[in-house]
C-alpha cells in the first residue's frame, strides 16, 4: 500500500465521519487549550490560537 492509496482512504473515512472527525477534533482543541491555560498562557491567546487551529484542521 502506498503513500496514494492511504490519502485517498484518509479521504474516503473523512467524507463518510466527517462530523465526528470535527467533534474530536475540537474536543482535543479545548483541552489543548485549558492545558496551556494551566501553563499560564493567556486565556484571549489560546482562543485565538484554537480558532486558527480549528480551521486549519476544517479545510
Amino acid at each position: 500500500m502506498g503513500f496514494d492509496d492511504l490519502k485517498g482512504k484518509a479521504t474516503d473515512a473523512l467524507g463518510e465521519h466527517g462530523d465526528k472527525v470535527e467533534g474530536v477534533s475540537d474536543q482535543g482543541l479545548d483541552r489543548a487549550g485549558e492545558f496551556a491555560e494551566g501553563k499560564g498562557l493567556d486565556s484571549e491567546k489560546s482562543d485565538q490560537g484554537r480558532e486558527f487551529l480549528d480551521g486549519k484542521i476544517g479545510e
